[in-house]
């Protein structure tokens, strides 16, 4: 019988985004463009989900360039990934913004083993986007900046979160980070497939850190208050 950590795995393995994309618009996929990606992140789920556990979800946007989109593992960057999970990474040392808050936020609530014990990270869309911008550097392109692209995903999105629904996923309550834009996406796909009872939405970590970094410990304490909702 496959564990959590099995069916996770598997998922990613079998992640593809083959619809057209609009111009300018890259997708990105680590598990099929980095070697070290799948390899980090199997080590990731074996060590905190390889059990029969039921839990409770989390979506985010999509994955970022320094986080998931090198570790495949969401809102954990190469570093956090090293110091916080004991887990090798041989690229550099990527730093995201939003890792910091999680890994933060997970330290609160009483440690990783107990966090992932209980919860499951991924995003409304699991793979990314980039685009070039004016200076020629690639960047984050959030799958709702562009209706084409949101259009294009929708069905790719709808299939990844029935799926990920099917490893053991409770939907009596969904958590939703990003409380404008994602929110609204997500209470829309819910209303149609009717994915889970109730969604929570939290303010977005790069949010949290890029605007309100004075405010962190207030937001941590809004995180672990909303996740006493979850069995």
């Amino acid at each position: 019988m496959s564990t959590f950590a099995d069916k996770v795995i598997a998922f990613n393995k079998s992640l593809r985004f083959s619809a057209p994309l609009p111009q300018d618009i890259r997708v990105m996929n680590p598990f099929r463009e980095n070697k070290d990606s799948l390899k980090v992140s199997s080590a990731f789920y074996k060590k905190y989900y390889d059990d029969y556990n039921h839990r409770n979800i989390i979506l985010g946007i999509n994955p970022g360039r320094f986080g998931a989109g090198l570790t495949g593992v969401p809102f954990t960057d190469p570093k956090r990934l090293v110091e916080k999970c004991a887990i090798p990474y041989p690229g550099s040392p990527a730093h995201e913004p939003s890792s910091v808050f999680i890994y933060q936020m997970i330290e609160a609530y009483g440690g990783l083993e107990q966090f992932y014990g209980k919860f499951y990270i991924n995003s409304i869309c699991p793979l990314g986007f980039t685009i070039k911008n004016n200076l020629g550097k690639e960047v984050n392109y959030n799958f709702y900046d562009d209706k084409t692209l949101m259009h294009t995903a929708h069905d790719f999105m709808v299939k990844s979160i029935r799926k990920q629904i099917s490893f053991g996923i409770r939907t009596d309550v969904c958590f939703c980070l990003g409380s404008g834009k994602n929110e609204k996406i997500l209470r829309k796909l819910n209303d149609e497939y009717g994915f889970f009872k109730e969604i929570i939405p939290l303010e977005h970590p790069r949010f949290v850190m890029q605007y309100k970094s004075k405010h962190v410990q207030d937001y941590i304490d809004k995180y672990l208050l909303a996740f006493d909702r979850a069995k």
